[in-house]
C-alpha cells in the first residue's frame, strides 16, 4: 500500500463513540489471539468507556489525536506526559489501512510535539507478543529499553516491553 495522505487534528467529545468503536474493532483484529476476549472486553471497558475518554480530553497532560483518510476516521493516537516522560499511550489504525503509513504519520505527529514541549524522546508499551507492532515501532526509531509485567486488576496482567525513541 502506498503512503496514505492523512489529516491529523485533535478529538473533539462527540467523536467519542466513533473512537470506542474503531478501538474494539481494532482490538479484536489484533489482541484476540494474544489476550483473549475476557481481557480485550475488560481493558477496553477501562481504557474506552465514555467517562474514561473524556477525562482523557479534558487533561491538559494528555492528547488524542485522530487521523482522517478521505473524511474516514482511519485511526487515532493518545499521548501524555507519565512519570516525567512523554508516552505515547494509545496508537492504533484502522485494520484495511494499515501498512499505509498512518501510525507512522501519527507518530510522527506525536513526537513533534515531545520534542517542542521539550522532552528528549518518546516511549511507549507493547505487548512482547505483538510481532507486528514491535517491528513497526522499530521501523519508526524505537527500540526496546525494558520488560515489564503489570497487574492490571481483574485476574489480568499486562505483559509489555517498554521501548523509546530519542529525538
Amino acid at each position: 500500500m502506498t503512503r496514505l495522505n492523512i489529516d491529523i487534528r485533535p478529538a473533539k467529545s462527540a467523536e467519542i463513540p466513533a473512537i470506542a468503536a474503531l478501538a474494539r474493532e481494532i482490538w479484536q483484529a489484533a489482541y484476540l489471539d494474544l489476550l483473549g476476549q475476557g481481557q480485550i472486553d475488560y481493558m477496553l471497558e477501562q481504557r474506552y468507556n465514555p467517562r474514561q475518554l473524556q477525562d482523557d480530553l479534558d487533561n491538559p497532560d494528555k492528547w488524542f489525536d485522530l487521523a482522517f483518510y478521505q473524511g474516514r476516521l482511519a485511526g487515532f493516537a493518545g499521548s501524555e506526559i507519565h512519570a516525567g516522560e512523554f508516552k505515547l499511550d494509545k496508537l492504533y489504525v484502522d485494520p484495511d489501512l494499515q501498512r499505509g503509513g498512518v501510525g507512522g504519520q501519527l507518530i510522527a505527529h506525536v513526537a513533534a510535539r515531545a520534542g517542542k514541549l521539550g522532552y528528549p524522546g518518546l516511549i511507549l508499551a507493547v505487548n512482547k507478543n505483538n510481532e507486528q507492532a514491535i517491528a513497526a515501532y522499530r521501523k519508526h526509531g524505537f527500540r526496546v529499553r525494558e520488560a515489564k509485567v503489570s497487574d492490571i486488576g481483574g485476574g489480568f496482567i499486562m505483559d509489555d516491553f517498554i521501548m523509546e525513541k530519542q529525538l
